[in-house]
């Protein structure tokens, strides 16, 4: 092939035309390796990706758990509420999108800007962002005629937390509200936006109640909104939980507390189960399953009568004279003669100091059993010597005293029973003899709370198990410890407590269709001066707290009731009528009687010298 060459002469170089050639070629190689590494290396990946972006997870809430009461009926439900939420990578105006909100809803635009800016730190922008929770019914039809002109903005149903009964369970039941950081921290399975139990059953039993969340699969357009929806894991529904709690008998056990600060507990003393619990004053766990405002918070933490303290677990107190249900045991057990007798002049004096019995002319001679009956205090100042401080500690807390019950609420607190290590510990100081006194009728620095107290008399019932307190329905009775008492003791304080009910301190809660035993108990707040003050000569704080432990027998039902009245005075006084009360919703009215009635006599308590109808005093 021949060449030709320009009139110039110029004849173009070969080697130029071939480099040329060659960066064409090269050029369509780099081009097909990159195909080939597109299409063919990692083309299922970048498929993926691509269909990622037209798709989006979403996660489907479970529905939380309802709590029934021992007859099937609701404590805790759920019911809907309406949240707006945002996908950000979807808003192209997030200031605007937000005053939007914020003129729907009403709230204000610095509550929103300031929810919105904390919680996009931690939510990816194409998840959904709540931006405004508690959207009233009536506003949601207006926002959805709207919400299309607005990208990235939903309405969301969710479930809201509802309890019928409000204050009469709250300290039970609890209440949820939104996981925060410790929440979301503790417990990978949770985001935000969940729901957690923070108080009561609804915190201790979370992991039942919550269910477990479903997933959608959902295809968007380029805008962002939704073209299919298609479900990928179905949502798992949290247990439903029945308790042992009973509706009218919680409401009936609150209306004879009525207004006093207190609690009141009964318990199956066979199973250990709680038929009601009632603490005053209470609150409105509603309130916490919406934005609850910081100046209600304050209220109910400030208030001087703390109703968001549960009283029979959480609140400790002397036990006053209850506690000499305990020292009769231990008396029994250090082998004092039961029939022995101690004067009561109505004090006795330890080296400079006097310890006067409630009764200030005294009760003369009395026995172990008379010493429960009337509640003699200088019977147990002077055995208390002859048995000891250690001895005391120790049977104390063989009797489940100074240790949590173990009931499936949270921040139970222990008590105390005193000794001298804790007091070295404590104050650096040893133990003192006028200490022990104190101790033995349930003053100094002994502490109990109203359900151990409950546990305590159960355990004297049920062949001296001490079982932990049961607020679930199917659970079965749990063993933690025996008492150290053989029947022999046991059924000698029983009987002391019968007797105590019929014509002692505690006659209050007498009714001739069923046998009662109890134990009345005032416990000082203040020191006794030369002369006890009336209640009504007192300041509120300075008042007494009443104690009354009892139990009940009728057609073969048997339980206990132990009431504690916060500063109410004297336990017969004030906690003999509100345990009667109790005891008429459980085994219906009083009836009508000529003459004291006949169960006296038919003692299911076989005790020596246990015969006393001496009339006793108002202890």
């Amino acid at each position: 092939m021949a060449i030709e060459v320009g009139s110039d002469g110029y004849q173009p170089s070969r080697i130029g035309l071939f480099l040329l050639y060659g960066l064409v070629a090269f050029l369509f190689l780099l081009f097909i390796l990159r195909f080939w590494y597109l299409q063919i290396l990692r083309g299922e990946e970048f498929a993926q990706k691509a269909h990622a972006n037209r798709t989006r997870q979403e996660r489907i809430f479970a529905t939380r758990g309802v709590i029934f009461d021992a007859k099937q009926r609701l404590l805790a439900e759920n019911r809907p509420a309406y949240v707006i939420s945002l996908i950000r990578e979807d808003c192209p105006d997030i200031p605007a999108t937000l005053a939007q909100v914020s003129q729907w809803t009403g709230a204000p635009l610095s509550v929103i800007q300031a929810k919105f800016q904390q919680d996009s730190q931690r939510i990816k922008s194409f998840q959904p962002q709540i931006i405004a929770t508690d959207v009233p019914f009536e506003k949601v039809t207006d926002i959805e005629q709207q919400i299309f002109q607005w990208p990235g903005l939903s309405v969301e149903t969710r479930q809201r937390r509802y309890y019928p009964h409000g204050p009469l369970f709250a300290h039970i039941l609890g209440y949820v509200a939104d996981a925060g950081e410790k929440e979301l921290r503790a417990d990978d399975q949770l985001a935000l936006g969940d729901t957690v139990g923070v108080q009561g059953l609804e915190l201790v039993l979370e992991k039942r109640l919550r269910g477990k969340k479903g997933q959608n699969s959902v295809e968007v357009d380029v805008l962002g909104r939704q073209l299919e929806k298609r479900q990928e894991v179905p949502p798992q529904a949290g247990e439903n939980i029945t308790l042992s709690l009973d509706i009218d008998l919680q409401r009936a056990v609150s209306e004879a507390l009525g207004d006093e600060a207190g609690a009141v507990v009964v318990m199956e003393p066979d199973s250990g189960k709680l038929r009601a619990l009632v603490t005053h004053p209470s609150y409105d766990n509603n309130a916490f399953t919406t934005t609850l405002s910081k100046k209600d918070w304050a209220a109910l933490v400030e208030d001087p009568r703390h109703p968001l303290q549960n009283r029979a677990i959480q609140s400790v107190y002397p036990p006053g004279s209850v506690w000499k249900l305990m020292m009769a045991g231990l008396f029994l057990e250090q082998k004092i003669d039961p029939k022995a007798t101690v004067i009561c002049h109505g004090q006795v004096t330890l080296g400079s100091h006097t310890f006067r019995c409630w009764k200030g002319g005294g009760h003369g001679a009395m026995n172990m059993l008379q010493s429960l009956i009337h509640s003699c205090d200088v019977y147990y100042y002077e055995m208390a010597q002859k048995v000891g401080i250690d001895n005391i500690e120790r049977f104390g807390k063989a009797c489940g005293f100074g240790a949590p019950t173990g009931i499936d609420l949270p921040h139970e607190r222990s008590g105390l029973v005193p000794g001298r290590r804790w007091k070295t510990n404590r104050f650096g100081e040893p133990w003192q003899g006028g200490e022990t006194l104190n101790v033995s009728i349930g003053q100094g620095y002994t502490l109990v709370t109203p359900l151990q107290m409950a546990v305590y008399v159960s355990a004297l019932l049920n062949e001296g198990k001490l079982l932990k307190p049961s607020l679930i329905e199917e659970e079965e009775p749990e063993v933690r410890s025996l008492l150290p008492m053989p029947p022999s003791h046991r059924n000698f304080i029983l009987e002391a407590m019968r007797v105590t009910a019929f014509s002692g301190t505690a006659r209050r809660i007498s009714r001739p269709d069923a046998i009662m035993g109890g134990k009345t108990g005032t416990a000082q707040v203040v020191r006794i001066g030369e002369r006890r003050l009336k209640k009504h000569e007192m300041s509120y704080q300075h008042r007494d707290h009443a104690w009354l432990a009892s139990w009940g027998m009728k057609d073969g039902k048997t339980y206990v009731v132990v009431v504690m009245v916060e500063h109410g005075g004297g336990g017969s006084a004030v906690g003999g009528p509100i345990v009667a009360k109790v005891y008429e919703a459980l085994f219906g009215p009083v009836p009508t009687v000529d003459g004291p009635g006949t169960l006296y006599q038919r003692s299911p308590f076989a005790v020596d010298g246990a015969e006393s109808n001496r009339r006793g005093g108002q202890r």
